[in-house]
């Protein structure tokens, strides 16, 4: 009777064990499908940077989609190499003109014309459009002082109105140091938001051997020898005539030509023809740009004014066409090409071994991905880099 009572304990004692065993596993195997922690993936790492404005802003890690509002702020995208990221364009890139005076354009209209739009140019946001496309963040940019310059207040406001992060930046320039400051800022600002810090040095980097090469091949040249220069039908926001110019041209900075203009300030000015009939320029530097107003513009001043034919530069022929560069904000790549093509003309001697139009492709190349020179010169009947009969 005992032996046979411990036997059937034993056996109800296993089968509860068993089955108490077999619980614990069901519960074991149910907790680590419901709540064990799963592998990261890429999408749920975040950074948080300082924009231009000094704003935090959180940006997903990596970034797969951006937008790009503002005058200039997809031509920083194509620099840094990143264009595949836009997901939708501004007005601007809808408009397939004539004339299309934005390297970066050349290269890359045909698709981005075909992106969805998600407001009208010169950073007027449809906040409803921009949720509608759903990009990881949002760029915006614009040059400070003018009527398309940006803020962090405007960036907060795109920012609370999408729930998408906003970096944004002033678009700066190199007319001086402060201005160039903002652009190098800006570039790194854009860069460190997508991991394409690198090539933002790069970039600013080889801006920097570029002048540093016009400042070496001309800074010794005495003041008494400078050539006294002017570069008028200056583009800004549109065409212009001869009247249009820039005091802190920078072209004229960085082979240290002696610009007529420069007690004027460092931002676009029109001046009385009078004043440019006063000054009397050695040599008179034309914006190709000029040439889609009536009657080719500031070259049809020089041809027709009296008192401007009696320039010593139109009378000795030296006159001559520049590229424009001021289209939807400042196309760095055409500045830069600029500049060798007047040290060329000014002090041939100390730019012997400079094809500028060679330069300008392999600038191009570098900047915006191909070598556009000759389809750029073409949009303004091939004036650039060419003397002009006037």
């Amino acid at each position: 009777m005992n032996a046979k009572y411990s036997l059937i304990c034993a056996t109800v004692l296993g089968l509860l064990l068993a089955g108490l065993l077999a619980a614990a596993g069901c519960v074991g195997d149910t907790q680590q499908g419901a709540d064990a922690t799963p592998a990261p993936s890429a999408r749920q790492s975040e950074r948080t940077l300082t924009d231009g404005f000094g704003r935090s802003v959180t940006v997903p890690v990596p970034v797969e989609s951006v937008l790009c509002s503002g005058s200039g702020c997809i031509r920083y995208l194509v620099y840094l190499q990143a264009e595949d990221l836009i997901v939708g364009v501004d007005s601007i890139e809808k408009q397939m003109r004539e004339i299309e005076g934005r390297p970066y354009a050349l290269v890359h209209r045909e698709w981005l014309g075909d992106l969805p739009l998600f407001g009208e140019f010169r950073g007027k946001d449809d906040p409803e459009k921009v949720i509608g496309i759903g990009p990881d963040l949002v760029f915006k940019t614009g040059s400070t002082g003018t009527a398309y310059g940006t803020s962090g207040a405007e960036a907060d406001t795109l920012q609370d109105r999408t729930g998408i992060p906003v970096v944004a930046f002033p678009y700066g320039s190199l007319r001086n140091e402060a201005e160039k400051a903002e652009m190098y800022s800006g570039l790194r600002v854009m860069g460190e938001a997508i991991g394409r810090e690198d090539r933002a040095e790069e970039v600013i980097a080889y801006i920097e051997a570029i002048m540093a090469d016009l400042e070496q091949r001309t800074a010794d040249i005495p003041a008494s020898e400078q050539k006294r220069v002017y570069v008028g039908g200056v583009s800004s926001a549109g065409a212009h005539g001869i009247i249009s110019t820039e005091p802190a041209y920078p072209p004229f900075l960085w082979v240290h030509a002696d610009n007529v203009a420069s007690g004027l300030g460092t931002a676009h000015v029109d001046v009385a023809k009078e004043a440019i009939v006063d000054w009397d320029p050695e040599y008179i530097f034309i914006d190709a740009g000029t040439t889609s107003m009536e009657n080719e513009g500031a070259i049809g001043q020089l041809r027709t004014d009296t008192a401007l034919r009696g320039l010593a530069a139109v009378k000795n022929g030296n006159v001559y066409g520049v590229l424009p560069y001021n289209f939807y904000n400042t196309n760095y790549e055409t500045v830069l090409a600029d500049a060798y093509f007047i040290g060329t003309v000014l002090y041939p001697d100390r730019f012997e071994d400079i094809d500028p139009e060679e330069k300008a492709d392999e600038i191009y190349a570098f900047f915006v991905g191909e070598p556009v020179f000759d389809e750029l010169n073409g949009q303004y009947g091939n004036l650039g880099f060419s003397r002009i009969e006037v």
